[in-house]
């Protein structure tokens, strides 16, 4: 198995949708091409920015494969492909594999409480049937139902070679930051929230998974950046610009709804939202447009 861990910037990109809802596969290469030319180190489609969830196995097999295209290996590809059952999860992890993907992330099944017991099954399952395919856990309490504690991530990388990450975006840092010395090292620890970008990297986290990429790379790159290159002053600056653009943008379903909108002032007109997410309006839309450029964030078209 061939595995590099990420150290920088991954982008969770959104989905691209036409006027009538359906997938824009077409709009996959144009954000891409974006994303990498900002700097991004991955692209992590069909996650929680992504409404992968929204999406029937179908199509996001397809959203998958056309991004694997687009990126055509300049970075690496971290499919989402997390689902309610063990079977459907396989299913879709099994997918990624095969179009070349160079990893996927599984969120824990959601809906059902699952014991630790439960949890473990499911993920020892898959990582059994792909030895050879990477597979970052991935932690999403608020949205799952379902907590990766640190007991069960430690047990599983240390059982399963291609346990290779773990993406945790439930804001506890814990976990993430007792679980980054396994594989002597190299277990790939990347954070969610963006909010807490700053202080994961600078306690020797990997890398974020940042949403707010799709609008903002330069910012989130900045901090990463600022970071690596020792100048706290500046990540800070930068990571509270990047805290009150958040504030301006709200959380949840409508905070994607108005990114997804603010994207064609950048030249990316990737559509609304899957019902029954609710499209922000053209007057939020403006408004949250005038507030951050109060900010000095970037919203030049590409």
């Amino acid at each position: 198995m061939r595995f590099e861990p990420i150290r920088g910037v991954i982008s969770p990109i959104v989905t691209p949708l036409k006027p009538d809802g359906a997938v824009n596969l077409n709009m996959l290469a144009p954000l891409v091409d974006f994303l990498i030319a900002a700097g991004i180190k991955g692209i992590y489609p069909l996650g929680t920015t992504g409404e992968g969830l929204l999406f029937s196995p179908a199509e996001r097999k397809a959203v998958a494969a056309a991004t694997v295209e687009a990126v055509a290996g300049r970075v690496p590809v971290i499919i989402h492909s997390g689902a309610i059952t063990t079977r459907e999860t396989l299913d879709l992890t099994q997918h990624a594999q095969a179009i070349g993907a160079n990893a996927a992330a599984i969120i824990t099944p959601f809906y059902f409480r699952h014991s630790e017991a439960a949890l473990e099954q499911h993920y020892r399952t898959i990582l059994r049937a792909l030895p050879d395919f990477p597979i970052y856990l991935y932690n999403l309490p608020a949205m799952s139902g379902n907590v990766l504690t640190t007991a069960l991530v430690t047990r599983l990388a240390r059982a399963h070679p291609n346990a290779v990450g773990l993406k945790d975006s439930s804001g506890d840092l814990t976990t993430l930051f007792a679980t980054n010395h396994l594989h002597k090292g190299r277990f790939n620890t990347a954070i969610g929230p963006d909010s807490l970008i700053l202080a994961g990297l600078a306690m020797g986290l990997d890398a974020a998974v940042a949403g707010h990429t799709n609008l903002l790379p330069e910012a989130v790159i900045g901090i990463h950046r600022a970071v690596a290159g020792g100048d706290l002053p500046q990540a800070q600056r930068l990571q509270k610009q990047l805290n009150a653009a958040a504030e301006v943008l709200g959380s949840g379903g409508n905070w994607l709804a108005l990114v997804k909108g603010l994207m064609a002032e950048r030249g990316l007109p990737v559509g609304g939202v899957r019902p029954p997410l609710l499209s922000a309006s053209s007057e939020t839309i403006r408004a949250a447009s005038a507030q951050l450029r109060a900010l000095r964030v970037n919203l030049e078209a590409v």
